[in-house]
């Protein structure tokens, strides 16, 4: 648990339902115990959240028909993540008049008491309605993280058309895993969009608050489907732009192997040692092997082009300046 305060602040809204935000420094604070004598529905949740390290939300109903939401979310405020990937975490309660919240970060807090979110804050209904307004705006750092995401991904694709170093692939791997981690930070976003319609089912057919949470989770979830995508084409491109140059410079080194096996021959037997090789002690016998031997590599080469198996190696400069 992070929190460097110890608070509580209780807020009342036209709709009747209260919001209580609270700020404690671990689970042993005496006011996580007042609070659970205060509102003692919350003890099993208070206990609960105490040992699990990741997001979760429970629906519950205590008297069989009143529904209460509990749980917590990750998120971060970070535009970027980076190697620490810092995060933060808070907890929730949502249950008939009462939206409880522990440990919310300052900067979300501030943007909860701006005269815009004040003003919706004011038109909800219910505690639940208020959540879904608080829920929307924790959204926003995801639309901002992935619209730092999108710059970084328009940088790469471009690295990629001029130059695609093999280098480039740790560069596609890092944006997959930062990606990855956006969207599993996302999960309980969605899962609380589900878990809010098994709690009021029909209630929230018409739920303005509600629906605008519901688009900002159907948004999200379509970034992430198109730059998964996105960053599955960059990988094939690049698998492909790599097995043709495999596939150039094998056939490259094929080639070079065929056009200069006559020389290995001739390199092969004039090396041996004995002393009746032909014109070995002539004048003009060193001449004559030569001759032969570069007759025979441009012969090589010339066979290997009429039967089309050099391809468009010779082209290659004049097909890279188009």
């Amino acid at each position: 648990m992070k929190s460097t305060a110890v608070f509580e602040q209780i807020s009342s809204f036209r709709g009747g339902w209260e919001w209580w935000d609270i700020g404690a420094r671990d689970w042993q604070d005496p006011i996580i115990q007042e609070l659970k004598e205060k509102l003692p529905e919350a003890r099993e949740w208070l206990d609960k959240v105490e040992d699990i390290p990741s997001s979760f939300i429970s629906v519950r109903f205590l008297d069989g028909v009143q529904p209460l939401i509990c749980g917590s979310l990750i998120y971060s405020i970070q535009e970027e993540i980076d190697s620490q990937r810092d995060c933060n975490k808070f907890y929730f309660l949502v249950l008939g008049q009462k939206l409880v919240t522990l440990n919310l970060d300052q900067n979300t807090r501030e943007i909860m008491h701006t005269a815009e979110r004040q003003k919706m804050l004011d038109r909800c209904e219910s505690a639940a309605d208020g959540m879904f307004v608080l829920a929307r705006a924790v959204l926003h750092y995801f639309h901002t993280g992935m619209d730092k995401f999108e710059i970084n991904l328009r940088k790469l694709e471009e690295n990629m058309e001029k130059r695609n170093a093999r280098t480039l692939m740790d560069s596609i791997l890092n944006a997959r895993f930062e990606l990855l981690y956006w969207s599993n930070m996302f999960i309980p976003f969605s899962e609380l969009v589900t878990a809010s319609r098994e709690a009021y089912l029909d209630e929230l057919e018409e739920n303005r608050f509600f629906k605008q949470l519901l688009y900002r989770v159907n948004r999200m979830e379509g970034l992430f489907r198109h730059y998964e995508k996105e960053i599955d084409t960059l990988i094939s491109i690049d698998d492909a732009i790599s097995a043709f140059r495999g596939n150039e410079i094998t056939k490259t080194l094929t080639i070079v192997t065929a056009v200069f096996t006559p020389a290995t021959v001739v390199g092969a037997i004039w090396g041996m040692n004995f002393e009746n090789l032909p014109w070995i002690k002539t004048g003009w016998g060193f001449t004559a092997v030569i001759a032969a031997t570069l007759l025979s590599m441009v012969g090589m080469y010339g066979w290997l082009m009429m039967k089309g198996w050099t391809g468009d190696l010779l082209k290659t400069n004049k097909r890279n300046k188009l």
